[in-house]
């Protein structure tokens, strides 16, 4: 009963050499000897009571692990530091990765089949200086984009293009301040003209217009003539609709739509690429000086078409670029955005092109030493410092008005070559009415709109994007790398993760304990770079062969043993093969658990409005981090100063998937696999607050797609009823690998017999 109690907590003995033994170092740090004994001594003293067996404790009895993803959730209101990167290899390495991010949580990776624009542009207006004519086109069928474009009078040749997304200012494009408003305004000097301060946004239109730009102002979704998204869906969406929440036919802020990675920010994003084909189509505008400018939500806009697009020649993101509040509409939010970056290295990513931002006395204010300096020194690695600027006015509240819009005239006048005279002052103009403005009329009549168009919307966006990553399975060796690129890139950007390095590992042992021809250890192994402290424990024979087993299971570490905390029969092959078997507490198993309670429903953010986003917008899920400790484990193991010859991989149970998910991220660190699938498909999901549940899970061929991208690897899949599933085997066939993915149709209760059969080549 000692012993077992030892096996609970810590074996307390201070001269046993430890660093011979193989999960005994890389690089490790011992337990603390004071509190060993206490814990030695709390054991024996609980001897008497009806103590639970069980496996080896890593931490006292009611301490969790020193793990940052314990801690309270990061939100939109965070911190979100940028640290530039030592050079410009490095960062155009980081770029590339953060690009891909974004297109995969946008939900444009791969990017749709473009749909004919089929624009239409009527109604022209003429005022002094420029003229305003109503414009559409299509983004995907039957889907309109909507806007004003502005020409300027008397200018011939190729002229530069600036879009202009306007953000979320009452009305969008038919904004007006109000007569009482803009007296304020011009009272304290943020305006100039009544008609100016009424519509900013059609201020600087007008303005850069007059310059000799071509302007295409178009509407955000919900706003102004853009009437096929409700306003009150696309950005004051508060609580789930069943109706709209079911495996097919589903609409926005569902779980399959997060499964599909559809959102309301990914079509904004998709309208404004869309915007710069469409600008860039014209046969007046130079496709080489392209200019992008708005504020606010069209700050956001501008930041991300900035980042994923070469197209634009300068950019003015106005006061949306901060280290605090990221951006607070269900526009400005999908799952996967922002995790482990933020709104600075977004703007950082136009580097070395112009840029200029604004700052306010909103959550922009520290700017001038909270991520302007990072941003200016990552614009310094191209030589390129002085093509970055800040136009701070921290006595002006939240805005694009007049002083800030000069900023954005005089960069734009540099970097499009548009010649006129310095300082650039504003003009006086006249409005245009939202009569004027709009462009449904009885010849152009308003499109379809409401839940089933919305239905329509996204079930075309699904369809468009299983077109072509059918069309992208490979066929033969040939196609497979492509392939890979596509789906094995939007994985790691949906995981976040690869392979931890040795640096980052370090391991602090607490338990060790011979039992016969095994040493049972555990302890914690850190990753220092992340915060994060995972319980694991190791069944080492003493005749060690150089092979290793990670075993993932729904009960974590645990199910490496008995009820009398022996090691489980099933087991006993490997180690009579000299085989050691590493056993891990994932998130919310195990040690992670304060109460013992398998996790049923994952956490999510204060904010109360039931979007997927706020939470997975700024935070890895529960599956992708359980994936992260499989990984950490793998790691571990590989980097072992002992050098393994060999590491297979085991998931059963629930924790399949995640092994799966782990296996395709791994690569040739894992030698062969044990899946247990039991039939588990993430778009049989419908709650996204599921712990099973993954942005993008459903989009990329689902967990066929995730066995697939682990080719050529060795694979047994059990649970799947018609063997390999297709998919995964079509990959395989194609890397050359038929044989290597192979099917196991026995009882799932002997599951575990046979997975150590397969490892072990028998």
């Amino acid at each position: 009963m000692i012993q077992n109690a030892e096996s609970l907590w810590i074996h307390a003995s201070s001269d046993r050499t430890k660093l011979s033994r193989f999960m005994g170092n890389v690089p490790r740090r011992r337990a603390l000897q004071n509190v060993a004994g206490a814990w030695l001594a709390i054991a024996i003293s609980l001897v008497a009571t009806s103590l639970p067996a069980a496996g080896p404790r890593v931490l006292p009895p009611g301490q969790l692990p020193p793990d940052r993803r314990l801690q309270p959730l990061k939100d939109l209101d965070g911190y979100f530091p940028f640290s530039p990167p030592s050079s410009v290899a490095e960062w155009e390495q980081r770029a590339a990765r953060v690009r891909r991010q974004l297109l995969v949580a946008n939900g444009i990776w791969p990017m749709p089949l473009p749909t004919p624009l089929n624009p239409v542009v009527h109604g022209k207006i003429e005022r002094d200086g420029f003229t305003v004519e109503r414009a559409y086109f299509e983004s995907f069928p039957g889907f309109f984009v909507t806007g004003s474009l502005y020409r300027p009078v008397g200018k011939t040749g190729k002229l530069p293009g600036v879009l202009c997304p306007h953000g979320h200012w009452a009305n969008g494009r038919f904004h007006d301040a109000g007569a009482t408003a803009v007296a304020n305004e011009i009272k304290n000097g943020a305006e100039k003209f009544e008609e100016g301060g009424r519509s900013p946004l059609q201020a600087r239109c007008m303005q850069l217009a007059r310059m000799g730009c071509v302007v295409f102002h178009y509407d955000m979704l919900g706003y102004a003539d853009s009437t096929q998204i409700s306003f009150d869906l696309a950005h004051r969406f508060g609580k789930q609709r069943p109706e709209m929440n079911t495996l097919e036919n589903w609409g926005l802020y569902s779980t399959q739509a997060e499964a599909n990675l559809q959102s309301i920010l990914g079509l904004q994003t998709y309208n404004s690429i869309r915007a710069l084909d469409f600008i860039t189509s014209l046969p007046d505008v130079d496709a080489q000086r392209i200019g992008v400018t708005g504020a606010s939500g069209g700050g956001t806009q501008t930041m991300l078409l900035g980042a994923l697009d070469s197209r634009p020649t300068v950019a003015f993101p106005a006061v949306m670029v901060s280290t605090a509040m990221q951006g607070g509409c269900t526009c400005e939010n999908c799952s996967l955005l922002r995790v482990d970056t933020g709104n600075i290295e977004f703007a950082a990513m136009f580097a070395p092109r112009p840029q200029g931002m604004s700052a306010a006395n909103d959550w922009t204010k520290e700017m001038e030493t909270k991520g302007f300096p990072e941003i200016k020194k990552m614009y310094g690695l191209f030589g390129a410092a002085d093509q970055v600027s800040l136009k701070a006015t921290i006595n002006f509240g939240h805005n694009y008005n007049y002083v800030n819009r000069a900023a954005m005239y005089s960069l734009f006048n540099k970097a499009l070559k548009l010649g006129a005279s310095e300082p650039i002052v504003e003009g006086d103009y006249q409005r245009l009415s939202t009569e004027e403005m709009t462009v449904w009329d009885d010849k152009h009549p308003k499109p379809e709109s409401g839940p089933d168009f919305e239905r329509k919307l996204l079930r075309h966006w699904t369809e468009d994007a299983r077109r072509q990553l059918a069309a992208a399975v490979p066929k033969d060796a040939a196609g497979w790398p492509k392939y890979k690129e596509i789906v094995g890139g939007a994985l790691d950007a949906i995981l976040g993760r690869g392979l931890p390095a040795a640096a980052d590992l370090e391991y602090e042992q607490t338990v060790e304990i011979e039992k016969g021809d095994v040493i049972v250890m555990a302890g914690l192994v850190r990753n220092k770079s992340r915060g994060e402290a995972v319980p694991m424990a190791f069944l080492y024979p003493k005749q060690w062969s150089g092979r290793v087993v990670v075993w993932v299971d729904g009960n974590g570490k645990e199910a490496l043993f008995d009820a009398n905390g022996e090691p489980r029969a099933e087991l006993k092959p490997l180690l009579a093969a000299g085989v050691s078997v590493v056993g891990v507490d994932l998130l919310y198993q195990g040690e992670f658990l304060a109460d013992g309670k398998p996790l049923e429903r994952t956490q999510r953010v204060k904010n109360t409005r039931e979007f997927a986003g706020y939470t997975f917008g700024y935070n890895h899920t529960v599956f992708a981090s359980r994936v992260h400790d499989v990984l950490t484990a793998i790691a571990f193991v590989k980097h072992h100063e002992k050098a393994p010859k060999r590491i297979d991989l085991i998931g059963l149970r629930e924790a399949g998937p995640i092994a799966a998910a782990a296996r395709a991220v791994a690569g040739d660190a894992v030698h062969a696999a044990v899946i247990d699938s039991r039939g588990f498909r993430f778009g049989k999901l419908t709650d996204f607050h599921d712990p099973q549940f993954l942005p993008g899970g459903a989009k990329y061929g689902d967990l066929p797609g995730l066995l697939a991208v682990a080719a050529p690897g060795r694979v047994m899949i059990a649970g799947e009823a018609e063997g390999v599933p297709a998919l995964t085997q079509a990959v395989y066939a194609a890397a050359g690998a038929a044989t290597a993915a192979m099917a196991d149709t026995g009882p799932a209760e002997q599951l575990a017999t046979r997975a150590v059969a397969y490892v072990l080549g028998k």
